[in-house]
């Protein structure tokens, strides 16, 4: 009995020790495109669910949060906004990930105006919990 009881405790605590699960590359760029899509439907709750709580953005030359970025996106004249992606390349491993990636955005106003434009970007996440979160972007516009 005791030695069932030492075998099960050292089976428990061996299993307690064993790494998370790897991260895979689908994953981390699925949190990526749920952003933008947050953004896109002003979805303000969903972009921090999606973000640790230290989130920050680094774009041309400011640095924003969830919050100052939402201050702008409110503030906002644009009526309807789409972001496309394209040459991801992603790292990963149990707990940290890292993407660089070209992302495309429209920006049209009620009078149907469009602006346009493409940055060069990359971005680190943290896993918390089971859950990859987006832990910082560096945004570039593309010249």
């Amino acid at each position: 009995m005791k030695a069932t009881f030492i075998s099960l405790a050292l089976t428990g605590a061996l299993s307690a020790c064993q790494p998370s699960r790897p991260g895979s590359p689908e994953e981390l760029k699925s949190v990526v495109v749920a952003y933008f899509d947050g953004i896109s439907r002003k979805d303000f709750a969903r972009m921090k669910a999606l973000t640790t709580t230290d989130f920050l953005i680094y774009e041309n030359g400011k640095i924003l949060n969830n919050d100052s970025l939402i201050d702008i996106i409110s503030g906002s004249p644009y009526t309807k906004v789409t972001y496309s992606f394209e040459n991801f390349t992603i790292n990963v491993d149990n707990n940290s990930g890292s993407i660089r990636y070209s992302n495309h955005g429209e920006f049209v106003k009620d009078d149907a105006s469009v602006i346009t434009r493409d940055w060069l970007e990359s971005a680190t996440f943290k896993k918390v919990g089971d859950e990859w979160k987006l832990d910082f972007i560096h945004s570039t516009v593309k010249k």
